[in-house]
């Protein structure tokens, strides 16, 4: 039975806190309960509910997510929280108890156009991924089942996936009219089969990835954390008004470095985002003008680490 460690998360949301776990404790359903009654079916759920603060359970993939009342601030309790769960984990309790037989959940999978032609975005009905990852080719997928399954295709050149969807990057030995429905298909019997699409194995590979080096990280973004209020200031402004418009797009973008001397922002480009076609002109016309009107001076140059 593996040791569970817990490492606190704070989200946007100052009254909730992720609980992250290094292995998984769901592979196929996220759950979420808001009062004890509600919680029948996690003991340790109902066990947090024990709490006189706690007004909401999150369990979904590895981490556990707790939204609270305003009764308390974390900076008090979460220590402590952070403790009892890995106690529970470790008793070897169950997270959840689910039926023997759990019904097959549908799911439905589209295929959506991205502005890399090369590069087409697979959208599911259910959360994927917490986080981002991505594979320049199969020697990368340890950890990760569905990426390496679809490797198997011998046209699929680099796979990303994040939050609820796939993005596939082909080789030119095939149009995507020719394979789209194929690959749609393939994703979403695999995810209703119940397949997981990571293991525990990833999160540690993601756990040792170094966030402070300029190289695109193979299974995770290699963003590194904001030092300086410059730099603070420039993720901000990424994390709002840039990341999602990426998201969209089948891609992602993180920052990698400031150099205040040359006022120059590097970021690192994945997905769909990454070889496309319109990436330079997103770059200087859409960020590289945003980030110099934001900050008044402060940036006059955007550079993409890889591509």
């Amino acid at each position: 039975m593996p040791q569970f460690n817990i490492s606190i998360q704070p989200t946007n949301n100052e009254n909730i806190v992720k609980f992250i776990v290094n292995s998984f404790l769901t592979q196929a359903n996220s759950y979420e309960f808001g009062n004890i009654e509600e919680a029948a079916p996690s003991p340790l759920a109902q066990q947090l509910f024990h709490l006189p603060f706690v007004k909401t359970v999150y369990i979904s993939q590895n981490f556990i997510a707790i939204e609270k009342y305003n009764i308390v601030s974390w900076e008090e309790v979460q220590d402590a929280v952070a403790e009892s769960i890995e106690t529970y984990l470790n008793s070897g309790e169950a997270v959840v108890q689910e039926a023997e037989t759990p019904k097959k959940i549908p799911v439905t999978i589209y295929a959506e156009s991205t502005p890399n032609p090369t590069v087409m975005k697979f959208v599911a009905n259910k959360p994927l991924a917490d986080g981002v990852f991505e594979f320049k080719n199969i020697d990368d997928t340890q950890g990760a089942p569905l990426a390496q399954a679809l490797f198997g295709f011998p046209f699929v050149k680099e796979i990303f996936i994040s939050a609820n969807y796939v993005s596939v990057m082909k080789y030119d030995i095939a149009e995507w009219q020719e394979i789209s429905m194929e690959v749609r298909e393939f994703i979403r019997a695999y995810i209703e089969e119940g397949k997981p699409v990571f293991n525990d194995q990833i999160l540690s590979q993601a756990k040792n990835t170094s966030s402070n080096t300029s190289e695109t990280a193979n299974t995770t973004s290699s963003e590194r954390e904001p030092i300086t209020d410059i730099e603070k200031e420039i993720v901000s402004i990424l994390d709002e008004y840039v990341r999602p418009a990426v998201a969209g797009d089948g891609g992602h973008i993180a920052f990698d470095s400031f150099n205040e001397e040359t006022k120059t922002v590097r970021v690192i480009l994945q997905g769909a985002c990454s070889g496309c076609p319109s990436s330079t002109v997103t770059l200087k016309n859409g960020i590289e003008t945003m980030l110099r009107e934001m900050l008044q001076g402060k940036v006059t140059t955007v550079e993409a680490v890889n591509g």
